[in-house]
């Protein structure tokens, strides 16, 4: 046994045989963790995969820099009963906008892209999208913008730009847009640009909360400032120089055989489930929805943001930078619907491109005034807690409401082992 996998099985950490610790290990008791508390999160997949309500999962846990629980569970891919492993394939969905907003903070110290630069300013046909307002009779008004869209309201998403909602529900708006992966995964870049622009925003810009396609238009903007494809981009100024060495828009044919899958059965409803983004290659680099990453590249992504920018000596922002993004800037003025998105981040405001815990107390799992967050809709999680030195990321393939219910036991599970 060598000396890196004999020292995580003293602390309780699983390696595969051929993929290295994502940052140095520690033993959790020595970062003040306790192992035996931790062990609950073990004994909690076990239950679950043994009652078939998740196929599997990748876990990671780090504080103080030292990894102390990095952990693959049950099977990568239920169809073929092959077992998860800790480069599994993850498809990140939303879990792609954080890194999609530090991209653009990079290009803003330089001075390329300003958070108070207009959207019309790279895409003018934003300009003639009109707000629409539902009257009593259910039909709907259109009003003029009484503000321009910023490059700002993208980052938060207060653009006035929804996601799509099935025909039964009762937002007019929502109705009338696609769902958020069907635009990257039907049409290319322009042909996203011109459908969305054509539709009313959900709200006057610069009001309220609205979670939507703002990050697919902040990667567009990207590319258009850089000159660059959107993974390009994000290839040479994150993921390359901090080592996130599977992240990706597009992936190869051995990245592929370590995809994690789903059920093909919501275990909750017993209705089909699938994640389309696994079968179908995307036109443009959608920086909404459209990465894939595994939980070690993750887990060093948080860890650089903890750092305040830098990571093993490579800086991919400054520390103000890093402080600024993860700030609440829903201002007293827009209305926050962060809790809208999952239920258990009431008392969260956003920053840009992660949700930020404001306030003690009100969430439903505990956390530090300052955490901040984000979660994909294919069962991908990660949070971070600059109180308390500690990040947490989890990738399984569980693409119904049961995702949300894991969120919710790691958060608990992972806070109860912290002693000190």
């Amino acid at each position: 046994m060598n000396k890196l996998v004999m020292a995580a099985a003293v602390a309780g950490i699983s390696f595969n045989s051929v993929h290295s610790a994502p940052l140095p290990e520690a033993m959790a008791d020595d970062v003040g963790v306790s192992q035996q508390r931790l062990a609950k999160l073990d004994e909690f997949f076990d239950r679950e995969i043994e009652s078939k309500r998740v196929p599997g999962a990748v876990v990671a846990i780090a504080r103080d820099g030292k990894l102390i629980h990095y952990k693959a569970y049950g099977q990568l891919d239920p169809a073929k009963g092959s077992s998860m492993r800790l480069d599994a394939m993850f498809a990140l969905a939303s879990m792609t906008k954080p890194m999609v907003a530090v991209a653009g903070l990079t290009l803003m110290e330089q001075g390329r892209l300003p958070l108070r630069s207009r959207l019309t300013d790279y895409y003018p046909e934003f300009a003639n999208m009109k707000v629409a307002v539902p009257r009593p009779d259910g039909s709907l008004k259109y009003q003029a913008q009484s503000s321009p869209i910023y490059i700002h309201d993208l980052y938060r998403h207060t653009s006035g730009l929804t996601y799509g909602a099935p025909p039964d529900s009762p937002d007019q708006v929502a109705r009338l847009y696609p769902d958020f992966a069907a635009p990257p995964l039907k049409g290319d870049k322009q042909a996203f640009i011109q459908a969305i622009t054509k539709l009313p925003l959900a709200h006057q810009p610069g009001t309220e909360f609205e979670y939507g396609f703002s990050t697919d238009v902040l990667g567009a903007i990207v590319e258009q400032v850089s000159g660059q494809r959107l993974g390009d981009y994000l290839a040479s100024n994150l993921w390359k120089p901090i080592g996130m060495q599977d992240a990706t828009f597009h992936l190869s044919t051995s990245q592929r055989e370590r995809l994690a899958r789903p059920f093909p059965d919501d275990p909750l409803t017993g209705k089909p489930q699938e994640i389309e983004l696994l079968e179908s290659r995307t036109m443009f680099d959608c920086g909404g929805a459209c990465a894939f990453a595994t939980v070690g590249d993750y887990v060093r992504f948080g860890q650089m943001l903890l750092n305040g920018g830098e990571l093993d000596g490579q800086r991919i922002l400054g520390p103000k930078t890093v402080r600024h993004m993860i700030s609440n800037h829903l201002g007293p003025e827009i209305k926050n619907k962060v809790a809208n998105v999952e239920a258990h981040r009431a008392g969260f405001g956003f920053g840009l491109g992660v949700a930020v815990r404001i306030s003690e107390g009100i969430s439903a799992v505990p956390g530090n005034p300052g955490e901040f967050t984000w979660t994909g809709a294919y069962g991908t999680q990660f949070f971070c807690d600059p109180k308390e030195r500690l990040i947490v990321v989890v990738g399984t393939a569980a693409p119904g409401e049961i995702r949300k219910y894991y969120r919710e036991q790691v958060q608990y599970i992972v806070y109860a082992g912290l002693i000190r």
